[in-house]
């Protein structure tokens, strides 16, 4: 895609979504931590609903580590994985209270040698919490950036290098989350719905999906 095209490509979705925000429930930077790394394998909805009541109670590293392993289980119970993810909770709670002094380190590569913690959820982290330009790549990004031409690469390292390299200065910090969602909701995995894609004309994926029959344009 030319760079003319990247620009325009964003100043759509920007102008549809001028102050773009994961949509994981979080109250401060630790459990935005914690939520991303639930949220590996699972719906920001299913993570949402099964931290609400967490959150409520927990809202530092040391109140988790309090809560126990098994406590923490009880409440992500409906989350895939959720024994592997309960002791990851669970032990980078415990460095976050023994070596950062309970505070949620502004460093990526910090973050990603705590239990758990991978370049997707580090870079999560680093946008959402800390405002740095960061692209975390999930599958939604990944589907997009190869799809569309905007980003393609055949690993997510490499979509994300692409993502790096290709885009401009106004939308780097949003960035992220303009792609996730076009994934999720218009550019989707089975069957894209191009017929109301805002960018459409910019994509290079062929052929268009046509409109359902009766489908009218709101």
């Amino acid at each position: 895609m030319k760079k003319a095209d990247i620009f325009e490509f964003y100043r759509r979705l920007a102008d549809l979504n001028p102050a773009p925000e994961t949509e994981l429930a979080y109250g401060n930077t630790y459990q935005l931590l914690v939520a991303v790394v639930l949220s590996a394998q699972a719906t920001d909805v299913g993570v949402n609903k099964a931290t609400r009541r967490l959150f409520q109670d927990v809202t530092t590293p040391q109140q988790m580590v309090d809560l126990g392993e098994a406590g923490l289980k009880e409440h992500i119970k409906t989350i895939g994985l959720f024994n592997g993810k309960a002791k990851n909770v669970i032990a980078l709670s415990e460095i976050l209270v023994r070596d950062h002094g309970g505070e949620v380190p502004a460093d990526r590569d910090t973050l990603v040698e705590l239990p758990g913690v991978g370049r997707k959820t580090a870079n999560v982290v680093m946008n959402c919490a800390f405002g740095a330009e960061t692209f975390a790549v999930d599958t939604h990004i990944f589907r997009v950036g190869n799809r569309t031409g905007l980003a393609p690469g055949k690993t997510v390292l490499a979509v994300e290098k692409a993502l790096e390299k290709g885009t401009p200065a106004p939308f780097r910090v949003g960035a992220h989350h303009w792609l996730i969602l076009h994934g999720r909701y218009i550019c989707k995995a089975r069957t894209p719905e191009c017929w109301r894609c805002p960018v459409v004309d910019l994509c290079r994926f062929k052929p268009k999906t046509e409109a359902p029959k009766g489908w009218q344009a709101g």
